[in-house]
């Protein structure tokens, strides 16, 4: 299943990577943009500047340090906080080098705030998405419950759209930024829990043989 998801994300990926190079995604850009920024009211550019912020490193990077501190310190998950990480750090990373790779310009439309870099993918989608999800998986893994499983992925994923949307809201990201940057943190993501559980499984064996 991993597997299969990773082909499938590599393929929206290129697929995004190839629309943008050739421009035949400008059109789906647009017409989302014109939507989302069409919604611009006074209160919702208050909340969608909310949400871009707790997608920033501000708040990003002090989520993380606690992260880290409760499952190493706190709970002796010493293993799930090596696999966070890595999935935190492997994220920032990738995001790096995409974006140095690709050097796509920001949006020139109407701006609401000001972004500096370049623009695909968006680090705050790529970093959103891979903090919830890995906060979620190795959450998931601690509970038991069918709600509290729900309950997980529907914040995780309110979290990532919400962070995403804003970014095209205020004008410093194309959707297909954020739509790649989905791709390329859920591949990372899927790829770091992948070996952390094929570890897992050689180190329980290691133990109980």
């Amino acid at each position: 299943m991993a597997f299969i998801l990773c082909i499938g994300l590599g393929v929206l990926f290129g697929y995004i990577v190839t629309g943008i190079s050739n421009e035949t995604i400008l059109n789906f850009d647009n017409t989302i943009i014109t939507f989302v920024q069409g919604l611009e009211t006074p209160w919702l550019t208050v909340i969608m500047k909310g949400f871009t912020w707790v997608g920033s490193g501000y708040v990003v990077a002090p989520i993380a340090l606690i992260t880290i501190c409760v499952l190493y310190f706190m709970l002796h998950y010493r293993h799930q906080a090596f696999l966070f990480v890595a999935v935190i750090g492997g994220t920032a990373v990738l995001n790096g080098l995409l974006k140095i790779y690709f050097k796509r310009e920001r949006p020139e439309i109407h701006r609401i705030m000001e972004a500096s870099g370049f623009s695909f993918p968006s680090g705050h989608t790529m970093m959103a998405f891979s903090l919830y999800a890995i906060i979620a998986y190795i959450a998931w893994r601690n509970v038991k419950t069918a709600l509290s499983h729900i309950l997980l992925f529907l914040f995780s994923a309110f979290m990532v759209i919400m962070i995403g949307t804003s970014r095209i809201y205020v004008g410093v990201h194309y959707p297909s930024d954020v739509l790649g940057g989905v791709a390329a943190s859920a591949l990372w993501v899927i790829v770091a829990i992948s070996v952390y559980t094929w570890y897992q499984e050689r180190w329980e064996k290691k133990f109980t043989s």
